[in-house]
């Protein structure tokens, strides 16, 4: 599932390195600065449950993208609940990890008990962290209800459930999901849409959402295969 890294092939046959951009100065270029990595190296090894790991890294990225556009959100509290959102799996049982979500089906019961888990185990990491205790509770808020709450309690609880959603129709949630359920990347695409597409909470991410399908979908048309 990982990107392509290196050209294959120089067409225009010099090297323009040198001109490029400096990193520093361009927008969108999210990295996790090194208190977000204590928590990082804490959360990830209850994150090594069906991908949950690559999914909280590529959301985080998206949970930065979306406080661009909102300067009155509190990034202290987004992000760190990003990476510590779904650190509750690790406490359902293996095998019945992937029924709490199925199509046709679903078990809410464990939906609650990982989010119920996950506040559990984020309260702990920054605890130990000697995290802020204020920006704590409210991290823990969000946790404990993430995919199970309809509402948003507050601009960073919406940003923490969009960023959570719209992974899902990007190219990392759809190579996810296409081996969670045996899906071909068509109705892998049908599967998240539905999912993300009208429950969103800002508009930035309801046109990243769409954005990333309207990709996904002509990646996928004859006209685009045919280029192969």
């Amino acid at each position: 599932m990982g990107q392509k890294t290196h050209a294959t092939d120089n067409q225009l046959g010099r090297d323009v390195s040198a001109h490029l951009p400096h990193p520093g100065g361009l927008r969108g270029l999210p990295a996790l600065d090194p208190g977000q990595r204590r928590i990082w190296a804490l959360a990830a090894p209850h994150l090594r449950v069906r991908g949950n790991d690559r999914h909280s890294l590529y959301a985080f990225g998206i949970a930065a993208a979306l406080l661009e556009s909102h300067p009155e959100a509190e990034a202290r509290v987004v992000l760190p609940a990003i990476l510590l959102h779904d650190t509750g799996w690790s406490r359902v049982p293996g095998d019945e990890v992937l029924e709490a979500i199925a199509p046709g089906g679903g078990r809410p019961d464990l939906v609650l008990a990982h989010e119920r888990e996950g506040a559990r185990i984020a309260e702990g990491i920054l605890g130990a962290l000697g995290h802020d205790p204020g920006l704590t509770a409210r991290v823990v808020e969000i946790i404990d209800g993430h995919d199970s709450r309809r509402e948003a309690l507050s601009i960073e609880d919406a940003i923490v459930k969009d960023a959570d959603k719209v992974w899902r129709v990007s190219p990392s949630g759809l190579d996810t999901i296409m081996d969670w359920f045996g899906l071909d990347r068509a109705d892998a695409l049908r599967l998240a849409a539905s999912r993300v597409h009208g429950h969103l909470f800002t508009d930035e991410a309801a046109a990243m959402a769409l954005a990333l399908t309207a990709l996904e979908s002509l990646g996928g048309s004859a006209e685009v295969r045919a280029l192969d």
